[in-house]
């Protein structure tokens, strides 16, 4: 495993990464490179990577321990077990592991030491986006909510809830050294980040930093494995990752099959990806073989590194489930230049309806329409091309390389009554046209 993860780590251009497959009742580990591009300090089992949003079935397994424990209710209104939401939407804890319960993308920028019951109780009215149970939107916010309750019911922080519930148990070592993140560049040595942007406030949400050896750890006792044994009983962690978005009006599309309370799902398989600063992490685990693998990078082209590799393991072992981010259209140009889909329905013109701006709480992108071509600008940043589908499924460019960034993936969606393009999907948020 090390050849193959140094191999690919090189190709990608990952300073240091990490690899952990539990097969067959034994965990296998493999290392490379290094912590922060040029220290000398090398990569180990222990090293803490920063996971991004593969922080959330942490804390969905913490709210799901308070389940098991008659605590709190998946299914049950949570303003009823939470005051600071009485003021806001009504929905589930359930809708919000599974990021439908309708509410904002991210929080809005809060002033430094704001605590999470402070933040609740000043914005809770404000995260209503879409009606509770009907689409699938990502949501941090959701999982602030959800670190609130871990705080109220169990009288802990969240951090020392995760650490004295879960990692300790576990076998995580405290004392580790983390990773620093790196921009990858096509032309230049990969850029140190000097610390990763999640405020305090959405540690719940984005803010943990394990190996993936403790990722490995953590999936296996999900079914129930690993020297920590199982963290829950088993029809509490069936249902975290029980699909809840089939039916729904929008899915889990460009991130996952669906989606559980706490899990995405994969086909037959359950787990969840993370991006931080320069960082990405991926846990995978299929109940039906007991296999878990989990990869850790410090590397802005990690998930690169991690679609090389699955595609690497499929040679000698399982598919291991996945939701490709760079497949689902292929490049191509029309004689006019532009850029088009060249799948099966053929070209396709660029849709000049769907241009609009769309707004998803304070997260928020602009499309315009410019000679043939979409324009997507998200967060106001540059604008690039869009790749449209016949079915309004639309990419940006990929780069060329291996160690080219990743496309965004996204779809316009139409209004039902009217026909006419009224939501955009990107990254699994769902923004409405304003005006």
């Amino acid at each position: 495993m090390k050849e193959l993860l140094t191999e690919l780590a090189l190709r990608h251009g990952v300073p240091g990464a990490q690899l952990a497959v539990w097969r067959d009742g034994l965990l296998s580990t493999a290392e490379t490179g290094e912590e922060e591009a040029g220290s000398g300090r090398p990569v180990t089992a222990a090293t803490a990577f920063p996971l991004g949003s593969l922080t959330k079935p942490f804390t969905a397994t913490l709210a799901a321990l308070l389940v098991a424990d008659g605590d709190v209710d998946l299914d049950e209104p949570l303003a009823e077990q939470l005051g600071e939401l009485r003021a806001g939407p009504d929905f589930t804890l359930r809708q919000v592991l599974s990021h439908t319960a309708g509410l904002a993308a991210n929080t809005a920028e809060p002033p430094v030491g704001t605590t999470r019951a402070r933040w609740l109780a000043r914005h809770a009215a404000e995260q209503a986006v879409h009606e509770p149970g009907t689409v699938f939107s990502y949501s941090n916010p959701g999982y602030v909510i959800a670190g609130r309750l871990v705080e109220e019911i169990t009288g802990l922080d969240w951090a020392e809830a995760v650490r004295t519930m879960l990692l300790r148990p576990l076998g995580h070592d405290a004392g580790a050294p983390t990773a620093s993140g790196h921009l990858v560049r096509p032309d230049a040595p990969p850029r140190p980040i000097g610390e990763q942007s999640v405020p305090p406030l959405e540690d719940p949400a984005a803010g943990l930093c394990v190996s993936a050896r403790d990722l490995a750890v953590f999936g296996a006792a999900h079914l129930g494995l690993g020297p920590g044994g199982a963290l829950l009983d088993a029809a509490t962690a069936r249902a975290m990752r029980e699909d809840v978005t089939e039916g729904l009006a929008v899915g889990a599309y460009g991130l996952a099959d669906g989606w559980g309370a706490g899990w995405s799902r994969y086909g037959d398989w359950f787990g969840h990806d993370g991006t931080g600063d320069g960082a990405w992490s991926h846990l995978r685990v299929d109940p039906s073989t007991r296999t878990v693998v989990a990869l850790t990078a410090n590397g802005s082209t990690g998930a690169r590194l991690w679609e090389s590799l699955l595609g690497r393991l499929r040679e000698t072992g399982p598919e291991i489930g996945d939701h490709p981010r760079d497949g689902h259209l292929r490049d191509g140009h029309s004689q006019d230049g532009h850029l088009r889909e060249t799948g099966g329905g053929g070209s396709v013109p660029a849709p000049a309806e769907c241009a609009g701006h769309y707004a998803n709480g304070d997260w928020s992108c602009r499309v315009e329409a410019e000679g043939g071509d979409l324009l997507l600008s998200v967060a106001g940043a540059a604008p690039v091309r869009l790749l449209v589908g016949a079915d309004l499924s639309f990419r940006t460019p990929s780069g060329d390389g291996p160690r080219a960034a990743m496309p965004y993936l996204g779809r316009f969606l139409r209004d039902p009554a009217t026909g006419a393009p009224d939501r955009v999907q990107i990254t699994g948020r769902l923004c409405l046209r304003q005006g």
